[in-house]
């Protein structure tokens, strides 16, 4: 069940994150790109090195593969089930995102950094998803492991 009372306007708790980031196995990442300057290129590179299974969504229907993983064109497009849906989109469009996480089955509803709507937060936690917004896995998964090291020289 999510959490409840998740206020996403400011730091989601540090369990509540990892919790998610330890229970997925599947991410449906749209807006994924095979540009290498593009972020969500760099997230997915991370996130599959990492050991996550990778779904890009690109609607671009000449776009096959990227990094050699199969391209999806739309989220109803992928034929197994998806833990985490990744937005890689237009704050915009979270809504309709969310409508779509929702249909397919997933379980946790991610907006990267920028990507936030309130009215798709509660749409989503009220259909069990849990939901993140407005942050990126890729920092999130390593956050623990950040220790300053103050003894450096500039």
């Amino acid at each position: 069940m999510p959490e409840a009372n998740i206020d996403h306007g400011y730091e989601y708790p540090a369990g509540f994150l990892a919790d998610i980031l330890r229970s997925v196995k599947s991410i449906a990442m749209v807006g994924a790109s095979n540009d290498k300057t593009k972020f969500s290129y760099g997230v997915l590179r991370v996130l599959h090195e990492t050991g996550y299974e990778m779904l890009p969504i690109n609607p671009n229907p000449k776009l096959k593969e990227i990094r050699g993983i199969p391209v999806y064109h739309s989220l109803q497009e992928i034929d197994r089930p998806v833990d985490m849906v990744e937005v890689f989109r237009p704050k915009e469009e979270f809504y309709g995102i969310a409508e779509q996480a929702i249909e397919i089955g997933a379980k946790v509803l991610w907006g990267q950094i920028g990507v936030f709507d309130d009215r798709a937060a509660e749409l989503a936690e009220s259909a069990g998803l849990k939901v993140v917004m407005n942050r990126c896995p890729k920092i999130e998964l390593f956050r623990p492991f950040w220790k300053p090291r103050l003894d450096l020289k500039i």
